[in-house]
């Protein structure tokens, strides 16, 4: 054992004896080799079942990375640009002014379709046509390309239904073909979970809150007109076996290796096999967007596809890392300049990411 797998496991074990966490995994790559597999507490506390390296964990946002990954692999055989109009790709889209929205924008989350109707129900999201129609018929919040506010859900739909509309398959299929497939986690990486593996998956908590959190927030927040609290992150949206089988791709069903290891073949080759080349690499993970967040509020800076800069820094000071962190407070990104992978994932639902910037400690120390 290294002494940075035995660190990082010391380190999990006493954030589950401590009951600040449930279940977690913890995955590290460095160059393109695991070096930390890490998995400690229970995935299922009713039954005591612990958690494994393999077990899937559903991440709310964390496979919006794998969604922005299907999209690049695309892209770079020629299915599309960047710059290329969905609606050129996806004519219904063009509804309501929505001709000029491109891919790009799409990728940024500058494509002023941020929001859900507010009478959406889970099982809306659990339809793939129902969501589809809903985006036809949606109406921008603003010009494309001249805001950014997070989108929570249509940024799922949106690049799922480019990929179908280009490849004639469901996102999860091109996800299994193109990346979960070639690197060895077809039954670690998801997007659609078939029935017959949800018995593998860690159940999802929610840790105690704040009553007040919410109350404390304006009724005009536009993340409230974004979706219904229905769909707010929370363990029994996660655990919904409707939820967990559905193509979904704003959120996904991952262990930590899994999703680790997809961003490791993005740096470089992982086993012989890199998803894309260094040249689009270094274009989807370059700063493309940066300012308040219209919907959230908050700064952020945006790739294509993949937030920038390192939790608890600012995009300016780690302009190289990328990735994504979920409802809940899971997290899996990558670092260029340093080819070091880092992911966790995790079954209590907090609202904070202090577990993720704990290991984090320990692994750049390390």
């Amino acid at each position: 054992m290294s002494d940075l797998q035995k660190l990082v496991q010391e380190t999990a074990d006493e954030l589950v004896e401590s009951g600040k966490e449930r279940g977690l995994q913890v995955a590290v790559y460095r160059d393109g080799r695991q070096v930390v597999d890490v998995a400690a507490g229970v995935a299922d506390p009713t039954t005591g079942r612990p958690v494994t390296p393999d077990t899937p964990f559903y991440n709310f946002s964390i496979g919006k990375g794998a969604t922005a990954t299907v999209a690049h692999i695309l892209a770079e055989r020629g299915l599309f640009g960047y710059d290329t109009p969905v609606a050129e790709l996806w004519p219904e889209f063009a509804k309501h002014g929505k001709e000029g929205v491109t891919v790009r924008h799409v990728l940024t989350h500058t494509a002023g379709v941020p929001g859900v109707p507010l009478d959406t129900t889970p099982e809306d999201v659990c339809t793939w046509e129902t969501m589809v129609a809903a985006l036809e018929d949606a109406e921008l919040w603003w010009e494309p390309g001249t805001k950014m506010g997070y989108h929570a859900y249509t940024f799922g739909f949106l690049v799922g239904e480019i990929v179908r509309r280009t490849t004639g398959k469901p996102i999860s299929q091109v996800l299994l073909e193109e990346v979960s497939g070639p690197l060895g986690v077809g039954r670690e990486l998801y997007f659609g979970m078939p029935a017959s593996e949800h018995h593998r998956l860690a159940v999802l908590e929610d840790a105690p809150r704040d009553p007040s959190a919410f109350a404390d927030m304006p009724e005009d927040l536009p993340m409230f007109k974004a979706a219904p609290m229905s769909l707010m992150p929370t363990a029994a949206l996660g655990n919904r076996p409707d939820y967990l089988s559905a193509d979904i791709p704003a959120g996904g069903k991952t262990s930590a290796r899994a999703i680790a290891r997809m961003y490791a073949a993005l740096l470089g080759e992982v086993d012989g096999i890199r998803l894309i080349s260094p040249e689009r690499l270094r274009e989807a993970t370059a700063i493309a967007w940066s300012g308040p967040d219209e919907v959230f509020g908050m700064p952020s800076a945006w790739g294509l596809g993949y937030a920038i800069g390192r939790p608890g820094s600012a995009p300016e000071e780690t302009p190289t890392v990328f990735g994504m962190g979920g409802a809940g407070g899971s997290m899996a990104y990558a670092d260029s300049a340093t080819g070091t992978v880092l992911a966790i994932t995790k079954n209590l639902l907090a609202q904070d990411f202090e577990t993720v910037g704990r290991i984090a400690a320990v692994v750049e120390r390390g």
